[in-house]
């Protein structure tokens, strides 16, 4: 019997959408090892942010320390695993974004824990199904030390609803702090208006075919009519036509938005296995044969310049007609 620790991403006093797949899979967890669900918040604005957490688990905690307000796996992977070994965990989560990615391995190792990488789905207490071969086939791994780390793949997962009642709010200490010798120099990121691409209930994504950069602006047009984010493929992004972060796949980001308007991209395995668990697929290019017509819920065989500035204008005389 034991606890799930939920480590949960946030922003501007909210659990993003990722970190709410992650409870969705620490619910399925804590039913199986017949504990409770704890949700974990570290870094500047966690005690802000814990009001929203409270309303999706039994229990939350949250860290804030000066030595934390950058991220670095370094000072968290620690502070998860003290929290883990304190509170009973016998299942330590987080949503297999990049940072997931980064801090999950660091704490299984300081738990003496077996992980398993980016699940779609829980089988008994210590069995995990995840996807192998860019998502064309499953596998079932099973994890036999007492505590077991995992990453979630927040396509596989419905967002957690809330609880019919509030859970309770802790602040705890982050202790002694050491980066071991790292240290943080600087963020790169491409600041945005737009919704971040994990978070988004619309993207809008271009491939290669979009031929350069510019072109990208007429898809950016559409983006911001319809409240999306941005992405791309990864032969887009690797010809420098918009930046890396927009990258879209197996190698990029996982997204899993309401609708996914794929224009001018091939459907390489590669892209398909970071969003066809879109709910809804619209995708958009000249060659009927390509193989993004095998997952799109609907098709248009056409070339984007001509089908991009239509679609614009027609959902522009929709908005003006309301």
């Amino acid at each position: 019997m034991g606890n799930v620790l939920a480590f949960c991403e946030f922003a501007d006093g909210n659990l993003r959408s990722s970190a709410l797949a992650n409870l969705a899979f620490a619910r399925d967890a804590a039913r199986a090892h017949g504990g409770e669900v704890y949700a974990l918040l570290m870094g500047p604005g966690a005690q802000a942010a814990s009001a929203h957490a409270a309303k999706f688990a039994a229990a939350v905690l949250h860290v804030e320390d000066a030595a934390l307000d950058h991220y670095l796996a370094e000072t968290y992977a620690p502070i998860v695993a003290r929290i883990a070994k304190d509170n009973n965990a016998s299942v330590v989560s987080a949503t297999a974004t990049s940072v997931g990615k980064d801090l999950m391995p660091r704490v299984a190792a300081l738990l003496d824990a077996g992980m398993a990488s980016d699940i779609a789905k829980l089988e008994g207490t210590n069995k995990f199904v995840r996807p192998i071969l860019a998502g064309n086939a499953y596998s079932t791994v099973e994890i036999s030390t007492p505590v077991i780390t995992v990453t979630v793949r927040q396509s596989e997962y419905e967002p957690a609803a809330e609880r019919d009642t509030p859970g309770t709010v802790q602040a705890v200490a982050a202790g002694d702090v050491n980066a071991y010798g790292a240290k943080f120099e600087k963020l790169d990121a491409q600041k945005s208006d737009r919704p971040d691409l994990g978070d988004a209930k619309v993207v809008v994504s271009g491939g290669r075919g979009m031929k350069n950069g510019e072109n990208f602006k007429v898809l950016e047009e559409l983006a911001d009519l319809l409240g999306a984010a941005m992405g791309a493929s990864r032969a887009a992004t690797d010809a420098g036509m918009v930046p890396a972060d927009w990258q879209v796949g197996q190698t990029g980001k996982i997204v899993a938005p309401n609708l996914y308007f794929a224009v001018a991209i091939s459907g390489a395995i590669q892209h398909l296995a970071g969003m066809k668990g879109s709910k809804t697929i619209v995708a958009i290019n000249k060659n009927k044969d390509e193989p993004i017509f095998q997952v799109a819920d609907y098709g248009v065989v056409a070339e984007w310049e001509k089908a991009i500035p239509e679609l614009i204008s027609e959902i522009k005389k929709l908005k003006a007609s309301r």
